[in-house]
């Protein structure tokens, strides 16, 4: 049974930093394409990072160089370093693998807020 499970999410100010975590359970982590989504009241859900097997990154424009993805196979964990956060990163942020079908968490909420 697939599980993807995030946690990290909170209440951050502008400016402030977060580290969300994604782990997994029931897929080959280690040969796993592994993607953070976020979707934000009123808008469709977008894709904010990737990172494959070989550590290959791809980021959204909207968080190009304040935005980390990483893993560690060992943990089966993926995670998602936030910085220089700004109001219009607040959203539920989730965890995603494709299979034989798309496979989400629940989603961690990230609210930016003075």
């Amino acid at each position: 049974q697939v599980q993807l499970v995030e946690s990290g999410g909170g209440l951050v100010q502008p400016g402030g930093s977060l580290r969300l975590s994604c782990e997994a359970s029931g897929i080959v982590f280690d040969r796993a394409l592994m993607n953070w989504y976020r979707q934000a009241p009123g808008n469709e859900r977008e894709l904010v990072a990737s990172i494959t097997k070989d550590n290959s990154t791809k980021y959204g424009d909207s968080v190009k160089g304040r935005v980390t993805v990483s893993r560690d196979n060992a943990k089966m964990t993926v995670y998602l370093q936030m910085n220089a956060l700004k109001l219009e990163d607040t959203a539920v942020y989730y965890c995603h693998w494709k299979g034989v079908r798309d496979y989400w968490g629940r989603g961690t909420q990230v609210t930016v807020s003075s």
